[in-house]
């Protein structure tokens, strides 16, 4: 059972801020006491302790010195900015635009060797067709306000950005619900090209396409999207944000999620199979 991602980030930031409570009662400072010491109101400390507000890297330079433990403050501010880079809201990412999104994370695809990817409501971004891809990112823009629409460029960024598949020195384990087969996608031509490319690079020697029928058996729940970069990274996303995981055993618990799932699909013909049947289904 995987944990939840938006709870994984909360508990990295209670983990400092439980630190900084330690420090606090091992100096024998009341709350008042060690705001007063900060140079800051009580109810600061306060939320600090209870993990509402992120205390900036100058509150925890302050806090170490107010508690006479200097030497404990730059580990605590690596600490406090890994919990906050966890999480971070889709507003903040997609402030220069939806095509930006797509270009800074080219280089970081170049350099990841295996993709994992288990997706339960939209065709994998690797394996999308510019149609699809503009589909999506027009209903982000619009669900998003966005006060300029870039989801076409974003689009025509997202399919250059996913010819890596074709590069070597890269192998794509993905996964889809069968459900996603189904799910209309922009309009009738966009949805039947997006079934067809599926079975286009469904074939190519470095991706492996997984189907889990609607019908399977299952050993896992479909489960929220998520990415797994080689063993260093997983990516969830979110309504609200992106969550970037990079404990060593929430991976694994991702990872060991993934591989339940990959148990549970179907591959090569049984899964064009599931394609072709969706293609019939559009009438």
């Amino acid at each position: 059972m995987t944990t939840s991602p938006s709870s994984s980030a909360q508990a990295a930031r209670e983990v400092v801020a439980q630190r900084l409570r330690d420090l606090r009662k091992g100096a024998g400072f009341t709350v008042t006491e060690l705001a007063a010491g900060c140079g800051w109101h009580h109810a600061k400390t306060s939320r600090i302790e209870n993990a509402r507000t992120a205390p900036s890297a100058g509150d925890i330079r302050r806090w170490c010195r107010a508690t006479d433990a200097e030497a404990l403050a730059e580990d605590l501010i690596a600490q406090s900015l890994h919990a906050e880079s966890m999480y971070t809201e889709w507003r903040y990412q997609i402030r220069h635009g939806l095509k930006q999104l797509q270009n800074n994370s080219a280089a970081f695809f170049r350099r990841t060797e295996l993709f994992r990817v288990y997706s339960s409501s939209l065709v994998p971004g690797l394996l999308q067709t510019e149609g699809y891809a503009a589909a999506i990112l027009g209903m982000s823009a619009r669900f998003r306000e966005l006060p300029v629409d870039d989801s076409a460029e974003a689009a025509r960024a997202r399919v250059d950005r996913s010819r890596i598949i074709h590069e070597r020195g890269h192998h794509f384990v993905l996964l889809i619900e069968e459900a996603v087969l189904h799910y209309r996608i922009g309009d009738a031509d966009a949805m039947a090209a997006q079934l067809g490319h599926l079975l286009t690079v469904g074939a190519l020697p470095a991706v492996s396409l997984g189907i889990v029928p609607a019908t399977a058996h299952r050993q896992q729940w479909p489960r929220e999207t998520f990415h797994v970069y080689d063993d260093s990274l997983v990516s969830v996303e979110l309504v609200s944000a992106r969550v970037r995981i990079t404990q060593p055993s929430e991976i694994a618990l991702y990872a060991r999620a993934f591989e339940e799932l990959r148990q549970t699909a179907v591959y090569g013909a049984a899964a064009r199979a599931l394609v072709v049947k969706a293609i019939d289904s559009l009438g």
